[in-house]
C-alpha cells in the first residue's frame, strides 16, 4: 500500500470529513470516578474501546451525556455515554435522536447482561427490556423496543438472595475482567457488522 493509499484511507475514515451522523451507538452505564469498571458500566466500556480505535476521546458534553463523532463501517456515528445515570438513559439517547432526526432502527445500545457469563455476547435486532433499567427507560422514551443492541455477559449473581445492586455496581475479578476486555473487542466489530447491515453475520459470530 502506498502512502497516497493510505492517506485517502485515513481521509474517508476521518470525523473531519464531516457529514450527516446516521447511527448512534449509545453505551449505558453510570458517571463518575466510584462506577468504573464496574459490571452495570460495561457499555461504557466498550464506547471507550470504539473510540480508541477510532482515535477520539468521548469527551464533549451534549444530549444530556459525553460524546464523540466518528466514522465507522463507512458510516458516521454519534457515539454516546449517557451521564443521566442508567436508570434514565433514555433522556439522553432521545434527545440525540431527535436532535439528528434519526429513526430506531438507526440506534444501537450496548449494555450489561447478568444472564451471560463473563466474556459471553447476545446481540438482538430487539426485544423487551428484561427488567434491565436502562434498557428500560430506552423503550419507556422512544416508544419502541426495535432497536439494535449488543449485551454484554457480566456474570450472574452469586446466589438468588444476593442483592442485584451490590453485584452490578461490583468490580470484576482479574479473570473475568480479563474474559471483558476481549467480549468488548468482540463488541467493537459486532458494531460495525451492524452498521454495515451484516447483523445475522455478527449474530452467528458472536452470540452466545
Amino acid at each position: 500500500m502506498s502512502i497516497f493509499d493510505i492517506f485517502d484511507r485515513i481521509s474517508q475514515n476521518s470525523p473531519a470529513a464531516g457529514g450527516k451522523i446516521e447511527f448512534i451507538i449509545a453505551g449505558l452505564g453510570n458517571p463518575g470516578m466510584e462506577y468504573e469498571n464496574t459490571r452495570h458500566n460495561a457499555g461504557f466500556a466498550v464506547l471507550d474501546k470504539l473510540a480508541e480505535k477510532a482515535g477520539t476521546n468521548i469527551n464533549r458534553l451534549k444530549f444530556k451525556g459525553k460524546t464523540a463523532e466518528t466514522v465507522i463501517g463507512g458510516k458516521r456515528c454519534l457515539l454516546l455515554k449517557p451521564t443521566t445515570y442508567m436508570n434514565n438513559s433514555g433522556e439522553s439517547i432521545v434527545q440525540a435522536m431527535e436532535f439528528y432526526k434519526l429513526d430506531i432502527s438507526q440506534l444501537i445500545v450496548v449494555c450489561d447482561d447478568i444472564s451471560l457469563d463473563p466474556g459471553k455476547l447476545r446481540i438482538r435486532r430487539k426485544g423487551s427490556h428484561g427488567g434491565h433499567n436502562g434498557l428500560r427507560s430506552i423503550c419507556e422514551l422512544t416508544g419502541s423496543d426495535e432497536f439494535l443492541r449488543i449485551k454484554m455477559g457480566v456474570g450472574k449473581k452469586p446466589h438468588p438472595d444476593y442483592d442485584l445492586a451490590k453485584w452490578v455496581l461490583g468490580k470484576f475479578d482479574k479473570d473475568d475482567a480479563a474474559e471483558m476486555e476481549k467480549s468488548a473487542e468482540n463488541a467493537c466489530l459486532c458494531a460495525e457488522l451492524m452498521i454495515q447491515g451484516k447483523t445475522d453475520e455478527a449474530m452467528n459470530k458472536f452470540n452466545s
